[in-house]
């Protein structure tokens, strides 16, 4: 039996969710069945992750402006590969990647929404427009995931795709890569002394790109409010992102230089998870995070906005707290309670470590992708027939 040519594809080379879930795929579909390969921009982590393991990478010169040569190029990569599933990631890739597998009747189209980003635009003409285009590329996707039951609903609300055409997948990570000894005293001690930091010192923060819908200027006020009760308490912003000069002028502005810490983005952020005693999600919206299974796999107490998917895998005052978006004060507030109640913030913390590994694994997510794949193909292999 032939191999299945699959080309999982998304327009930026950063690790964000999506970039994680491709990853997760390219690197975890049996082998003896797929062969697999990815397609993004032509540099960044995503394109190192996938040459270390080598997995075939395809550069694409992605652009949100409509661009006649990234049509070409993908069309050029379907055809000449031979490939029998385009997996599209993502806004950017999902229009430019199904356009193209349409027009040169590749077998399968998948498309992941991380996140349907474009409900919260402020622009409601703009909103509506995306609303009709992704109606319309449904006629040609074979599946449409959702990482949430949430935006499952909304998709099915805005008559995203047929019903029949949408599944729910949702994110998984692997809980072995996350290593005891990088959650130990001497390691957090050691990276402490590296960022400054004393040993009694509070430190709480989070890992997230720098944009608009991460809900980090609510963070910055919060953090003033929690450094009235805790003036020595140090915080921890990891990633980057378009934001970042306006969140550091936000920074200076509170008078926050020397309690906060722009970190930018790193490559083993969960270095930095392990030093926070609380872990902050303060997004406006969400798809599944992976930042908070990864935080949950090494039991860090949460504190997260109660948004999309995050209210499918926090129980609020029973594996984490949840408080609404866009609230400095509820964030502060529950911050400043978790660092003065330790057993109960260590309690959240062993509580949502167990649930996360119980759903949310990534031999689960890998194993539903999987069968989902030979189901289309096996129903387009016999419509060819």
């Amino acid at each position: 039996m032939k191999k299945i040519k699959v080309l999982e594809m998304i327009d930026q080379p950063f690790l964000g969710g999506g970039q994680i879930n491709l990853l997760s795929i390219a690197k975890s579909l049996d082998k003896t069945k797929f062969e697999v390969s990815v397609c993004s921009r032509d540099s960044g982590p995503l394109v190192d992750e996938a040459e270390k393991n080598d997995i075939r990478h395809f550069s694409v010169p992605f652009s949100k402006k409509i661009n006649r040569k990234v049509f070409q190029e993908i069309a050029f990569i379907l055809k000449s590969n031979k490939i029998d599933i385009l997996h599209t990631h993502g806004g950017v890739a999902g229009f430019y990647g199904r356009w193209a597998a349409n027009k040169n009747n590749i077998p399968v189209v998948v498309h992941t929404l991380h996140g349907i980003h474009y409900l919260h635009y402020r622009n409601c003409l703009l909103k509506h427009f995306y609303i009709l285009l992704e109606r319309y590329f449904s006629r040609f996707t074979d599946a449409l995931i959702f990482v949430s039951d949430a935006d499952r609903k909304k998709g099915k609300k805005f008559k995203l795709a047929p019903e029949d055409r949408i599944y729910v997948i949702k994110n998984g990570i692997d809980f072995s890569a996350f290593l005891a000894e990088k959650n130990s005293m001497d390691f957090k001690r050691q990276w402490k002394r590296e960022l400054g930091i004393e040993a009694f010192q509070p430190v709480v923060g989070t890992v997230s790109r720098l944009h608009r819908q991460k809900g980090i200027p609510f963070l910055l006020e919060a953090a003033k409010k929690i450094l009235k009760v805790f003036p020595e308490a140090k915080i921890l912003i990891v990633g980057e992102g378009p934001q970042r000069q306006k969140l550091e002028s936000l920074n200076r502005r509170l008078g926050l230089e020397n309690y906060v810490l722009f970190l930018g983005e790193r490559k083993d952020a969960q270095q930095f998870l392990s030093l926070f005693d609380v872990f902050i999600l303060p997004s406006l919206w969400e798809g599944l995070p992976y930042v908070l299974m990864e935080a949950a796999a090494l039991g860090k107490p949460v504190v997260a906005t109660d948004v999309d998917g995050v209210k499918e895998m926090v129980r609020d005052g029973e594996s984490g707290i949840l408080v609404p978006s866009k609230d400095p004060e509820s964030l502060a507030r529950s911050v400043i309670q978790l660092i003065q109640d330790r057993s109960y913030a260590l309690e959240l913390g062993k509580e949502l470590k167990k649930e996360i590994s119980q759903k949310y694994t990534l031999s689960s997510m890998v194993e539903q992708i999987q069968s989902l794949y030979l189901e289309l193909y096996g129903r387009s292999d016999s419509v060819t027939q």
